[in-house]
């Protein structure tokens, strides 16, 4: 289990800007049930011009890196992530396709789980927000595999590191790895406020 292998500087850089659009200090009820003083937004990343060129580079370099030409996630989560590593492929002609997990089967037309450009026999690359427990990707992996694929690799935005969560999810697939981390977002903000602080 790795925490990042991205280029060197994206790191920092997304930990800051991730401080600066997403956190949140306080206590706060996360989708696990689960209380934290910890809250990170992703979304309020990805969806801005910066965020999204930003972790859709860093999402295709772990991608890339592994040789993997499949990625997806649990909707609604991972649907940006998703579509930013798309465009990025586009970007760098990739030879990328993805797809989305829906929580449930569609009840209407092909009444799939699997949305989009999901090939079984493609090795799988699937990308998640937020880490906290685990449970959400660990879904999508259980929805890949009924489906006839293998999920090789999950690159999460951002490692809680609480509860163990990338630990489950590296018990199941053999490469987890996270773009940032609770610690280097806690810190990049202290930063901000230190510099705020400037006369």
């Amino acid at each position: 289990m790795n925490k990042s292998h991205s280029k060197p500087g994206i790191h920092g850089e997304l930990s800051a800007l991730l401080a600066r659009l997403s956190y949140r200090s306080g206590l706060f009820t996360l989708a696990s049930g689960r209380t934290s003083d910890f809250y990170v937004d992703v979304k309020q990343t990805v969806l801005s011009w910066q965020g999204a060129g930003l972790i859709g580079s860093a999402l295709l370099d772990r991608i890339e890196a592994h040789g993997i030409s499949s990625a997806g996630g649990m909707a609604a989560g991972a649907i940006p992530l998703v579509s930013v590593a798309v465009a990025e492929a586009s970007r760098r002609s990739y030879d990328l396709e993805a797809f989305f997990v829906r929580k449930e089967a569609k009840s209407h037309g092909t009444l799939r789980r699997l949305d989009g450009r999901f090939d079984p026999t493609k090795p799988v690359a699937l990308l998640e927000d937020v880490v906290t427990t685990g449970g959400s990707t660990l879904a999508a992996v259980d929805a890949v595999e009924e489906s006839g694929g293998r999920v090789e690799l999950i690159v999460a935005v951002v490692d809680r590191e609480e509860n163990q969560g990338m630990a489950a999810l590296a018990a199941r697939v053999p490469k987890v790895e996270a773009l940032s981390t609770r610690t280097s977002i806690v810190a990049a903000a202290e930063r901000l406020r230190e510099t705020s602080r400037l006369p």
